[in-house]
């Protein structure tokens, strides 16, 4: 017997299920949910979109959105669902490179990419884009469906969709890129979040999270740390504020304006007391001590540049430095000088 297809309205298709599978459970676990007999939901025709759609994501927040979506799911509702029966015809007819056939299977179970979309909203991609994804998923489930395995083909393509909106997830919704085991990790935690949530009547801590998955404690705040979204620099501070982020963030490797003047003056005094010192004196300070923003050298590879033992070096180095103090200014290479072991 044929289904009753009916329309979907944006409302309904946006509320969350908290009966689906609310631990941390294997593919094989959720490719179940759809076993022999079970049916995509249908909403009452004639429903209209109203304004708790806001409230369900923050991807559908423009009239345009929910009027696209509205339109997409006003349409696919028009195909009845399909019986075991009338599938297993349409794939011998596939087999026999019968597009029509193909094209009808594809299209009486876009309801069911709409009902595993939604699930992934929250994770980056706009739902439009998710059903698109989870469409090139049905596809291909159309595509490699063996009817002859005896299982209904939503328990089939119901994998194959959620591998597409994955990796799309992974791929796209995200300025870093998750591997895709990182992607579904998230979203069944955001799955056992909600059930806790309706279950213990408080959003849950990191340590009941825990236990409910089984997972480490450090395990998911990890998870909760990635999922936290990138921000642009660009962003603006408020609509009465002209400026953005990138006016208000320091710049931790930036030169402080004033340590810039300090140390253009420590650079003329120590050029001006340099200059007191003869041209070998004044050569081998350099090098010692990397005056000139160069690598400070031992007293063997002075010695060894100048074509003299380690131990004159030393002692041409002690004679310029009590000149320097001679002058009662040696206090001003303090920052530069610095003792060799």
């Amino acid at each position: 017997m044929r289904s009753k297809a009916t329309s979907l309205t944006v409302d309904e298709l946006m509320e969350d299920d908290l009966s689906d599978s609310p631990r941390l459970n294997t593919v094989t676990e959720e490719e179940d949910a759809f076993n022999d007999g079970d049916e995509i939901k249908e909403a009452d025709s004639g429903a209209k979109v109203t304004a708790d759609i806001d409230l369900s994501t923050k991807h559908l927040n423009r009239e345009d959105d929910i009027s696209s979506i509205q339109v997409y799911l006003n349409s696919i509702g028009k195909t009845p669902l399909l019986t075991a029966k009338e599938e297993i015809e349409l794939a011998k007819r596939i087999e026999q490179e019968d597009i029509q056939a193909k094209n009808h299977l594809i299209i009486a179970n876009l309801r069911l990419v709409v009902s595993i979309a939604k699930r992934y909203c929250d994770l980056g991609l706009p739902l439009l884009d998710l059903i698109q994804e989870g469409n090139t998923g049905l596809i291909r489930a159309v595509e490699k469906y063996d009817y002859k395995k005896g299982y209904r083909f939503s328990t089939y393509a119901t994998w194959w969709i959620r591998q597409a909106i994955t990796r799309a997830i992974a791929d796209k919704g995200r300025n870093i890129r998750l591997p895709v085991h990182a992607t579904e990790a998230i979203q069944r935690l955001k799955k056992i979040r909600r059930q806790l949530t309706f279950e213990l009547g408080h959003y849950p801590s990191d340590e009941e999270l825990a236990e409910a998955a089984g997972l480490p404690l450090s395990k998911i705040r990890q998870l909760k740390r990635v999922v936290k979204r990138t921000v642009s620099l660009a962003t603006p501070i408020g609509p009465d504020d002209d400026r953005s982020l990138v006016d208000l963030i320091e710049d931790e490797y930036s030169v402080h304006p004033t340590k810039t003047v300090v140390d253009k003056m420590l650079s003329e005094d120590i050029q001006e007391l340099l200059g007191t010192l003869s041209a070998r004196e004044r050569e081998i300070l350099t090098m010692r001590y990397g005056i000139n923003d160069d690598r400070p050298c031992s007293l063997a590879e002075i010695g060894a540049k100048m074509g003299v033992t380690r131990e004159r070096i030393r002692q041409i180095e002690a004679k310029a430095l009590r000149k320097l103090h001679y002058y009662g200014q040696r206090k001003r290479l303090d920052e530069y000088l610095h003792d060799e072991a």
